[in-house]
């Protein structure tokens, strides 16, 4: 009695790709291509827009401090006061963010039990989840006036340093507050990308630093930070891109002003979305361009900042492997 095998499928053809496979890569190379005219687009409809206030400000855009963009006759306006507040506001958030979000990661990865760290984690998740009107109230109404007497003190313990000159701002609503609720607002977006990629270190890279008699931090510092160095960058840039593009928090924080200073402690400062927010219900002539037009040096800023974030990932990877 004979046994026939059970019919196999026949390989494809060598050359001949399979439909299901040129389905998918046609997917994905159309996602791609869909990312790019989508960009595309909003950067042409961004320069089309702010053309006519470009073409009829009578002040250079890039340099000038002043905002007088509602005369049809004279506009004069310039985006180098926002610019500069709108770095600064994020540089103070990803300082402060960045070290809390590095140690809360690996304080969840390798030290807190399985339960606390769980916790944890759905805990610095739904930070991420709250709405930026929330965050704005209470660095208004609650952050703000407990920080009153901490800027006096530094005023005047540490007024020698040009960064907390004096007289500290008797509301506190400064370009110092607004960069410590945008750290708070960034601080999921960091910790979430360091835990995932703390928890990509390879076992035998741990193990073998362990036994080569290093202690916990040791092995910390020699094998899991190096390898998730380009991971925390990444994260961190990430997060700086939501700092500048943020709106509602830091337009209920500050006070509309627009000056270029590095008073911390000193009202003054102010960012390009929050002053958009603030400016546009009472824009009329050249005054909606203009606004557009500082929106589009938002959007060249936050471009660069995510580029630069994917070559330092991209390189990282590449001298990790």
């Amino acid at each position: 009695m004979t046994t026939t095998d059970s019919p196999k499928a026949a390989p494809p053809p060598a050359g001949k790709r399979r439909i299901g496979d040129v389905v998918f890569a046609g997917l994905a190379r159309g996602s791609g291509i869909l990312i790019l005219l989508i960009l595309a687009g909003v950067a042409a409809f961004l320069l089309v827009q702010a053309w006519p206030s470009l073409m009829a400000n009578t002040s250079n855009f890039l340099t000038d401090q002043s905002w007088d963009a509602n005369s049809r006759e004279n506009p004069s306006f310039g985006v180098a006061a926002l610019a500069f507040g709108t770095v600064l506001a994020a540089t103070i958030a990803l300082a402060l963010a960045t070290p809390v979000a590095i140690g809360i990661a690996l304080f969840i990865v390798y030290y807190a039990p399985r339960r606390l760290a769980a916790t944890l984690g759905y805990l610095v998740d739904l930070l991420a989840a709250i709405p930026s009107v929330v965050y704005g109230l209470w660095g208004m109404m609650i952050l703000a006036p407990k920080l009153v007497p901490v800027y006096e003190g530094m005023t005047r313990y540490l007024g020698w340093i040009p960064l907390f000159a004096g007289p500290a701002s008797t509301s506190a609503r400064t370009l110092l507050t607004a960069g410590i609720v945008l750290a708070v607002m960034i601080l999921p977006i960091i910790t979430a990308m360091s835990r995932d990629v703390f928890q990509q270190v390879p076992q035998g890279h741990r193990e073998a630093a362990l036994a080569m008699g290093a202690t916990r931090w040791e092995m910390i510092r020699l094998a899991v930070l190096p390898f998730g160095k380009s991971g925390i960058v990444g994260g961190a840039m990430l997060g700086m891109g939501r700092a500048l593009g943020e709106t509602m928090a830091v337009a209920m924080i500050l006070s509309p002003s627009l000056a270029i200073s590095f008073d911390l402690l000193q009202s003054g400062n102010q960012t390009i979305a929050a002053h958009i927010a603030l400016q546009y219900p009472e824009a009329t002539g050249y005054g909606v361009s203009a606004l557009i037009a500082a929106g589009l040096v938002l959007f060249a800023i936050t471009l660069a900042v995510n580029m630069g974030a994917r070559y330092v990932v991209a390189r990282g990877n590449k001298e990790s492997a």
